[in-house]
């Protein structure tokens, strides 16, 4: 394949990782006692299932999209239909078709469960009447990274762009630094690999060599044994451009997956190393070991990412990102796509916006 058709089949391969993880996710969601997991769905889940009667997504079927899954999907076909990141066209549709159909409860709006994140933007939004750009709040959840995914892959050939773009979609729902931060750092690392640089052990140092070369919009933070190469402290962070630090570890865990001396075995119990819990800090540890030690085997990462409990829905949506970004869409199972609710319309608007990325 030409560079434009690997770029094209890497973007897609992580958009819909992305969605199928998110689908994968709906039916076992946060369950944090694994016993009670596999009474319910079975020693090992190896495909989408329906919510269980009284469980978070409990109405929705096996294949659905959870909220989050939602969100993305308005933001890719905002992407698709404009031809490029139009935010004002994306928080109209999240005006018009999420928010409207909310009542600010966790249980009262489309797909099943609103996270914390998004009922605060109710609260902001449709409460207080805030503008759009004074909606975000604190949490410290991955939600914000999950749905930009789309961005990083629509602008892998532009990755300064799509460091910019992603920066302001994520900080309409999410204004903490370290958090936008550690998810703007995720999603550059999404684009780097539709780009085809490698997942490996210097892929950290290439990303941090962009930036001290000014071309990833970070703030520039100089390391502690360069220091001495400055004669100038570094910038603090503004409001858009935060510390680059979030690029530095996943090649420290990429490391890990690969050293015999570091086990985790079965590698579901990544969950159990490094947390159950929603936030960032548990989320992307255990997605970037998945993604690297499963760099090929696109149903492994994903299945290990659910079948870990707790909060596998983002495990697996963000794992499935960062695989179906080293495999293409071709890498990824032909059952897991035909098992997407509406895949036939999914596939193509992602097929859509990864020919766009490699233009």
């Amino acid at each position: 394949m030409t560079d434009k058709s690997d770029i094209r089949n890497r973007a897609a391969g992580a958009v819909m990782g992305a969605l199928i993880g998110d689908a994968l996710g709906l039916g076992p969601h946060w369950y944090y006692d694994l016993e009670q997991m596999r009474k319910d769905y079975g020693s090992w889940i190896d495909g989408y299932t329906d919510p269980k009667p009284g469980r978070y997504h409990e109405g929705l079927e096996a294949g659905d999209l959870s909220q989050t899954g939602l969100i993305t999907l308005e933001l890719l076909d905002s992407v698709v239909q404009k031809g490029e990141y139009d935010e004002a066209d994306f928080t109209r549709r999240l005006d018009e078709r999420i928010l409207s159909n909310m009542d600010g409860s966790a249980h009262g709006g489309p797909g099943g469960y609103t996270n914390q994140s998004i009922r605060e933007l109710y609260r902001a939004r449709v409460v207080a009447e805030k503008p759009w750009g004074k909606t975000g709040d604190y949490a410290d959840t991955t939600e914000a990274a999950e749905r930009a995914v789309v961005l990083a892959a629509r602008y892998a050939s532009s990755p300064a762009d799509g460091a910019r773009f992603i920066s302001s979609n994520i900080r309409l729902t999410h204004v903490d630094p370290f958090v936008a931060a550690l998810s703007i750092s995720y999603c550059t690392v999404v684009n780097a690999l539709i780009r085809g640089l490698p997942f490996d052990g210097e892929l950290s140092s290439t990303l941090y060599a962009m930036v001290e070369k000014g071309e990833l919009p970070f703030t520039h933070a100089v390391l502690a044994e360069n220091r001495d190469k400055y004669h100038q402290a570094p910038a603090s962070p503004s409001a858009t451009l935060p510390f680059p630090d979030g690029l530095l570890f996943p090649s420290h865990i990429w490391r890990a997956a690969k050293d015999p001396d570091v086990n985790i075995d079965p590698a579901w119990k990544v969950s159990l190393v490094y947390g159950m819990p929603c936030s960032i800090v548990c989320m992307l540890p255990a997605a970037y070991y998945l993604a690297a030690r499963y760099q090929d085997d696109f149903e492994q990462a994903v299945l290990h990412a659910v079948n870990g409990g707790g909060q596998n829905m983002s495990r697996a949506m963000l794992t499935g990102a960062l695989v179906g970004a080293q495999v293409g869409l071709s890498g990824i199972p032909r059952r897991f796509i035909d098992g997407l609710s509406d895949s036939g319309a999914i596939l193509a608007l992602a097929e859509k916006v990864a020919a766009d990325a490699a233009t």
